[in-house]
């Protein structure tokens, strides 16, 4: 068999190279979608996300025809580890609202925070990293190029937050300012073609009278280097709100460290049917100086067996090479 020079190169790079950490060259951002990816924006990284939205609202059965705006916002910073950010998000809406159930229309205005929540993300399991480990394989295109059942084990990171809610806000359930908890389970899926599939599973308000139940699955691809769409749908429960919406967009890469992205936000029911267009921004703030490559100290040894068989497979092929050569 006559083994490649080139492959002989590719595999020293996959051999000595280390796996890489969280964070990356480009921005990476939970907009324009609701969701939480699974990775931390990256140590020594401050970034801020904010969006516009404007639309309209419908109740049936209450005759209400609302007009509304939202601002959206974003805080998040990576320290200590890769594994970890620390956030802050929250939402301020503004309504205006038209009550039709007299013969002389009524409208009034509503306006303030639907949330504000401080919270902590952390990465507690990668499975890139294993496979960076592997290496690509020598013998098959195909393989490296199609996906492989190991594909649809996701990263799965874990975030815990506070939500700090005002009283008498009419976007909330509670009528005085409570301070409660909130979690979510965020799992990534980085399928070859730039393919990202995201889901959270979203606990929120338990330690209230009113606890809201709820997940987010995204879709996203990649068309190029700097521009993407991406398709979302939502669901939340509680005994104050429930409702399924649906998104879509599209998001655009200025240069490595700006993205704007608009989209359409539309719900599934009538009590209210909502519309919403948005408008946002993602800026960074990369203060990241050294890569802090992803440990896992129960897999310390495997790594190392991993390593040294590369090694020997590394000289098995220059061996190879070279009994061709004399041929």
């Amino acid at each position: 068999m006559k083994i490649k020079l080139p492959y002989i190169i590719l595999f020293s790079f996959f051999c000595y190279s280390n796996v890489s950490a969280q964070y990356t060259e480009m921005i990476n951002t939970n907009r324009p979608g609701g969701s939480q990816g699974a990775f931390s924006v990256g140590t020594n990284v401050l970034q801020i996300e904010a969006g516009y939205s404007y639309g309209k609202e419908k109740h049936t059965l209450l005759e209400t025809e609302t007009n509304g705006s939202t601002i959206d916002y974003s805080i998040r910073y990576g320290f200590w580890k890769e594994r970890l950010e620390v956030s802050f998000m929250g939402e301020f809406q503004s309504n205006t609202v038209t009550d039709n159930r007299s013969a002389v229309a009524r409208e009034y205005s509503l306006s303030n925070f639907k949330s504000n929540t401080i919270g902590a993300k952390y990465l507690i399991y990668d499975p890139y990293r294993k496979r960076d480990l592997k290496g690509p394989n020598l013998y098959s295109w195909r393989k490296n190029n199609k996906v492989q059942w190991e594909d649809l084990i996701p990263a799965i990171a874990l975030y815990a937050g506070a939500n700090f809610d005002f009283a008498s806000n009419p976007f909330t359930p509670e009528t005085e300012g409570v301070l409660s908890p909130k979690f979510v389970i965020s799992t990534q899926n980085n399928f070859i073609g730039g393919w990202v599939f995201v889901t959270n599973i979203i606990v929120d308000r338990v330690t209230t009278q009113f606890p809201t139940y709820g997940y987010i699955v995204t879709l996203t691809h990649a068309t190029n280097r700097y521009f993407s769409i991406f398709v979302e749908n939502q669901g939340f429960k509680s005994d104050f709100y429930a409702d399924q919406l649906l998104r879509g967009g599209a998001a655009a890469l200025i240069n490595e460290n700006l993205q704007v992205d608009l989209s359409l936000t539309f719900s599934l029911k009538d009590t209210p049917s909502k519309f919403y267009g948005r408008a946002g921004i993602a800026y960074r703030f990369d203060m990241h100086d050294t890569d802090e490559y992803l440990e896992d100290k129960t897999i310390k040894a495997e790594e190392e067996k991993a390593k040294n068989k590369k090694e020997e497979r590394l000289k098995q092929l220059e061996r190879e090479l070279d009994d061709n050569d004399k041929q």
